[in-house]
């Protein structure tokens, strides 16, 4: 267990969300404390006290946590399920599974790999999948499983097979870090977990190939960069975080690629830290983050 998750022992992290109306707080808040647990950090919000959608996330802490889950989960089915909401319960000292889909592009991947190593993503990483070689040395040295797994030409159905064995109950998310091909409805129905992507934010002003040489020759101000939750509609999924960065006429194309490179690290690394620490709620096609 690491450090990070060696501090959140027995501390648990409580979501709720649905049709907003009076005593939700109460109720929730008083399950806690029937439960013996101390609340540490509480978020809500509503987008219409009148009949609008209520979300909540709280942390708790409660001595013998792992004991206690059982009638805590059943408190929950009993109390918050009569208030027509959803709940989903966890315990933050074990971190999520995390595996990472790359290709060529290595930037977004080694961002994750170094602040896991460091501690400040509470993940761990199974494995790590790309249709090219070029970052196994990489990979391995930090000590995480490299499978190469090639996909070429229209048809991807026999590389995503193969990937779906890999991934079937190993892990709890999927990260796309700059992986360069087109995930397909049934894999996302097949894999059963949320998927995390990054792109830049030219989309879909500047689709296919050279962005950046397009964006310098129309003379862009700002670029930036999206992490979002993957949907069989491309990159239209709910977001999870954006940044930009401000260039001007003296940026080549070669910078803004990388002041780009820069932002996407950045936007990616703090999806996947507010996804792994439960701090999304996704609703429709937007998410609230806490």
């Amino acid at each position: 267990m690491t450090l990070q998750n060696e501090s959140l022992r027995d501390h648990a992290c409580l979501i709720v969300h649905g049709p907003d109306k009076p005593g939700i707080v109460a109720a929730v808040t008083a399950l806690i404390t029937r439960n013996k647990g101390n609340i540490v950090t509480l978020d809500q919000y509503s987008d219409d006290a009148n009949g609008g959608a209520f979300f909540q996330r709280v942390v708790f802490h409660r001595p013998d946590l792992s004991a206690a889950m059982p009638d805590i989960e059943a408190d929950l089915a009993d109390t918050v399920t009569a208030l027509g909401l959803e709940w989903t319960l966890t315990d933050q000292s074990v971190p999520k599974r995390m595996a990472i889909l790359a290709s060529t592009s290595d930037h977004c991947l080694l961002e994750l790999l170094w602040r896991h190593r460091r501690g400040e993503l509470p993940v761990t990483i199974p494995m790590v999948i790309s249709n090219h070689t070029n970052v196994a040395a990489d990979v391995r040295s930090f000590g995480i499983p490299f499978f190469h797994v090639p996909s070429q030409g229209p048809d991807k159905s026999e590389a995503e097979a193969k990937i779906l064995e890999l991934l079937k109950g190993n892990v709890d998310f999927i990260v796309l870090a700059r992986y360069m091909q087109i995930i397909s409805e049934d894999f996302l129905d097949s894999v059963g977990v949320p998927v995390i992507n990054i792109h830049h934010s030219f989309l879909p002003a500047f689709i296919g190939a050279a962005p950046y040489r397009k964006a310098k020759e129309r003379g862009v101000k700002l670029i930036g960069a999206t992490s979002h939750y993957v949907t069989k509609d491309l990159d239209e999924g709910p977001i999870i975080e954006q940044d930009v960065a401000r260039v001007d006429h003296a940026h080549s194309a070669a910078d803004l690629q990388a002041r780009g490179a820069y932002v996407e690290r950045a936007v990616l690394s703090r999806a996947v830290q507010w996804h792994a620490q439960d701090r999304v709620i996704r609703h429709g096609n937007q998410t609230i983050v806490f």
